[in-house]
């Protein structure tokens, strides 16, 4: 009940404002059904106008081997993001502000609340970064200054480090590490993936 009241607050406070954005961030290396999922039931959920998606440029959690290169997930990006005329592609507020080139969610966040002051977002994550969440860079300013929702997630521990909004959706047990990983043993990955992102993938070779 109590995630209820909270959502319906949430819903109840973006519908006054201009337009209502949801901002789902990731390395997207590849992005999957899972991407699209979360995207759509926010979007609905929390009465969306449009849900960005913003690839990171260089995660501070993880080594650029493992996070591939920018420009080829970017591409992938904007292939699932055109499944959905409710997706859009953030770029802009994800360029690196640190010497170091890693890309902070806290700086993107203020880029945008800076950009369009009059636009209410919502941060979207998957319920396998919650637990890391007191580790990310400014945290207690980012929960300031946006509402994090997050999903539940299959594997994961429904655990707070602090309160969250928590949005439902159907649990798809699949990521990117999981789709990396059937590329390179052979196996298919039909309807894991859009197709033009899985021709993507077959066309230039990746994760083999």
């Amino acid at each position: 009940m109590y995630q209820q009241r909270i959502l319906r607050h949430l819903v109840k406070a973006s519908i006054m404002t201009t337009k209502r954005v949801g901002i789902l961030g990731g390395s997207f290396n590849p992005p999957h059904l899972a991407h699209l999922i979360m995207a759509d039931q926010a979007f609905h959920q929390l009465q969306l106008d449009e849900v960005r998606l913003m690839p990171d440029y260089l995660p501070p959690h993880k080594s650029g081997k493992k996070t591939g290169p920018f420009e080829t997930r970017l591409a992938m990006v904007e292939r699932i993001a055109s499944h959905d005329p409710h997706l859009t592609v953030e770029l802009t507020a994800q360029k690196p502000k640190q010497s170091d080139g890693k890309s902070y969610t806290v700086d993107a966040v203020a880029t945008l609340k800076e950009s369009e002051p009059d636009v209410q977002f919502f941060l979207i994550i998957g319920g396998d970064m919650v637990l890391d969440l007191p580790t990310w860079k400014r945290i207690d300013d980012l929960r300031k200054m946006i509402p994090i929702v997050a999903f539940e997630r299959v594997g994961y521990e429904k655990v707070e480090p602090f309160p969250l909004t928590w949005l439902k959706a159907p649990l798809v047990a699949v990521s990117s590490t999981k789709v990396r990983d059937m590329v390179k043993a052979g196996e298919s990955i039909q309807y894991i993936v859009p197709d033009n992102v899985k021709s993507y993938i077959e066309a230039e070779e990746l994760y083999r």
